[in-house]
C-alpha cells in the first residue's frame, strides 16, 4: 500500500527516504514489509504520503 501512495505522488524511494530522514535501504525494507517500524515512522509516512483515513488502520496492521 505504501508503494502505491508513493507512486501516486511521483516520489522515488530515495526521495521518500530523504523526507523521512532514513536510509534508502531502510525505507525499502519498510515498503517491502521485511522489517517492522515504529508508530512514529508510520505517522510520518501517513502524513507525507497523505494516506486516506480508510487505509490507515490497514497500514498499521500490516506493519506491526
Amino acid at each position: 500500500m505504501i508503494k502505491e501512495y508513493r507512486l501516486k505522488l511521483g516520489l522515488t524511494q530515495e526521495q521518500l527516504a530523504e523526507k523521512l530522514e532514513i536510509s534508502t535501504r531502510h525505507y525499502q525494507r519498510i515498503e517491502a514489509d521485511i522489517c517492522s517500524t515504529t508508530l512514529e515512522m508510520l505517522i510520518k509516512i501517513i502524513e507525507i504520503l497523505k494516506i486516506e483515513d480508510k487505509d490507515i488502520l490497514k497500514l498499521i496492521k500490516e506493519h506491526r
